[in-house]
């Protein structure tokens, strides 16, 4: 069975100026990131999926994209794959007190531990420390500084209301913020009415920030939400499509009361027992 040195050396060979790979030897950091985004999110839909079979394969392809990026840094002479290991080693034992007291990796787990309120302060406190660190300029220190901008929009609004409620901006619970759901789709209409292209972008963008918040005040991940909410939207047009193949009519044809009808009978056979 091949091991990690076997695709750090197949790595080499691929970017070898003489012998590699002509794709390969085009690549750079920047080329690379749609591919490492596409593979987070395979790695994803095969864990939702229940597809346990196919899940090496998928943590395989997201691995390689460390391994392109680190073979890119190491022909810079920045660094090389040895470093990104001993780097995500250190910060996990820096940021886990209660599992590793003594900052040994090998060190006895018998140390005395942490409980778990003094272990979330202890992270919050190892967070801020390390934003304190990476900061450019101290004076401009915030508590958003590493919430990544490329983070896909509704996970990245759930992460920066979180951070901006650690220092108590954030409504104490659910129900206020579902009075400002409504205030700002009034807003959204108001926009609309006005026919203001600018301004409903604005507002719809308001919206959405806030049903985030909504989210999170009621224990729901946003981002996980919307796709199931776009995976049970699939799973029904689907199933429109399939009725209307059935019945030799093209869905062009139909108009959008019957392919509500449809969708009615698709929900209704989510619904039934054979299909629990």
């Amino acid at each position: 069975m091949y091991q990690l040195p076997d695709l750090l050396h197949l790595m080499a060979r691929l970017r070898d100026p003489q012998h590699g790979c002509p794709w390969d030897l085009q690549q750079d950091y920047a080329s690379i990131v749609p591919h490492t985004l596409e593979e987070a999110y395979e790695v994803a839909d095969a864990i939702e999926s229940g597809d346990f079979d196919h899940l090496p394969g998928e943590l395989g392809d997201l691995l390689f994209q460390v391994v392109y990026y680190s073979q890119l840094a190491q022909e810079e002479g920045r660094f090389e794959f040895a470093t990104v290991v001993d780097a995500i080693t250190r910060k996990l034992i820096r940021r886990h007190p209660h599992v590793f007291p003594d900052g040994d990796l090998y060190g006895s787990p018998e140390l005395p531990r942490l409980d778990e309120t003094a272990i979330k302060q202890r992270w919050e406190e190892i967070k801020a420390e390390e934003r304190a660190e990476k900061a450019a300029a101290p004076e401009q220190l915030s508590l958003l500084d590493d919430v990544p901008s490329a983070l896909p929009a509704l996970s990245r609004a759930a992460k920066l209301q979180k951070r901006a409620a650690q220092v108590g901006f954030d409504w104490p619970e659910a129900l206020p913020v579902v009075d400002k759901v409504r205030e700002e789709l009034g807003e959204v209409l108001e926009a609309m009415s006005e026919n203001d292209p600018q301004a409903i972008a604005e507002e719809l963008g308001d919206l959405l920030f806030v049903v985030v918040n909504l989210a999170r005040h009621l224990k729901v991940d946003p981002e996980n939400a919307l796709r199931a909410a776009n995976g049970k939207f699939e799973r029904r047009f689907r199933f429109i499509e399939q009725a209307l193949r059935g019945a030799g009519r093209p869905i062009e044809s139909c108009n959008l009361e019957e392919l509500d009808a449809l969708w009615g009978e698709a929900k209704k056979a989510e619904q039934s027992p054979s299909c629990a």
